[in-house]
């Protein structure tokens, strides 16, 4: 069963009239086709009963039917009311599914379109297939983690005292690209005190020598994936004494959680390993974000690794495990890497040093 009438399924079992999907991951996901998110409408129309519809702008059709897919298009010209025409396919909805990052221009414009249909949100449904990754997306994740690895082995290339944060940014974007992806989607550089913000990216601050450097990077290729990594350098002398005794607690706490993690255990206890182990050596109020995000089709999806998430880990399962220590003012220090659950434990993704990499001045 294909992923389309797989949410059809769903639709059925939940009690709803359709679901509706608008440009953004999800609607990739479901069809192959990245449209573009235009201020005119495309959206999928999966119906409770009948065939699944595509909604799309005349002028996007070729683009659609470029992109591989094989569904019903119903166009619509630049005078027509695309919402009615939406409508249409849907008489008497009394319950229709958004997707979870439809503009809210669109969902006003579907609610006064069909005011009788109750709406709610589609990412349950369709969250529930994107996080349980197949082989095929197993290979595309394990193929941009390569490529994003590729990229922290060539941090010595850049990175070097006297340089500007943003500088070096600039050159490890151009090798995210270089090294296997089509885009690129974010560059942490946070070096000295600016690793204590952990979404930092990159200012006109000037590297030192013995600046502790957070490098987090990533990017999607051309299959739709995305790569996420966390790597932690220093250029020339020693960072300081209260760095490398930080530092490594956040090495014990992420190996304790790579080898703890596997299928059915709570997401929340992944969590919980780390966090115990940097909260007994006594940094348990810098560490102050979750564990980890699941990743795909966006750097971000389910299954999160945090604090009351109770979900048990699944095989096919993929995620983030990226514990930090965030010293305002001073340094801070994060290491990522993706995994993806397995019948027996995880498969890691990132196999480049998680110690701190030493370059030369």
């Amino acid at each position: 069963m294909n992923r389309v009438a797989r949410i059809q399924q769903l639709a059925v079992d939940r009690d709803l009239d359709a679901v509706l999907v608008t440009p953004g991951a999800d609607l990739r996901y479901l069809t192959g086709y990245a449209a573009k998110p235009l201020e005119r409408l495309t959206c999928l129309v999966v119906r409770r009963t009948g065939d699944p519809v595509l909604v799309a702008p005349e002028l996007e059709v070729a683009a659609a039917r470029a992109a591989g897919t094989d569904l019903e298009i119903a166009a619509w010209s630049e005078t027509d009311d695309p919402f009615a025409l939406v409508a249409s396919l849907l008489p008497g909805a009394r319950a229709i599914a958004l997707d979870d990052q439809m503009w809210a221009s669109r969902v006003l414009g579907l609610r006064d379109a069909m005011p009788e249909a109750r709406q709610t949100l589609a990412g349950p449904l369709i969250g529930e297939l994107r996080m349980r990754k197949d082989a095929a997306e197993i290979a595309a994740l394990r193929e941009a983690g390569e490529a994003i690895d590729r990229v922290h082995l060539r941090v010595s290339e850049w990175l070097r005292p006297g340089r500007s944060e943003r500088e070096v940014g600039r050159d490890i974007a151009a090798a995210i690209v270089e090294e296997g992806h089509a885009q690129v989607d974010f560059v942490i550089v946070g070096s000295g005190p600016n690793g204590a913000s952990p979404h930092h990216e990159v200012s006109d601050r000037v590297i030192r020598t013995g600046d502790p450097v957070v490098v987090d990077i990533g990017g999607t290729t051309a299959a739709g994936y995305c790569s996420d990594c966390t790597r932690n350098y220093v250029v020339g002398d020693e960072p300081p004494a209260a760095y490398l005794e930080a530092y490594a607690v956040l090495e014990a706490a992420q190996a304790a959680q790579r080898s703890a993690a596997g299928p059915g255990m709570p997401a929340e206890e992944v969590d919980r390993i780390g966090r115990a182990v940097i909260t007994e050596a006594g940094y348990g109020d810098l560490f102050i974000h979750r564990t980890g995000h699941g990743i795909g089709t966006e750097t971000h999806e389910e299954p999160y690794i945090v604090t009351g998430n109770t979900r048990l880990l699944e095989p096919g399962m993929a995620f983030s495990i990226e514990p930090g220590i965030y010293h305002e003012g001073q340094f801070g220090a994060r290491i990522e890497d993706i995994v993806v659950c397995t019948d027996d434990g995880i498969e890691v993704l990132n196999t480049t040093d998680r110690g701190l990499v030493r370059l030369p001045a």
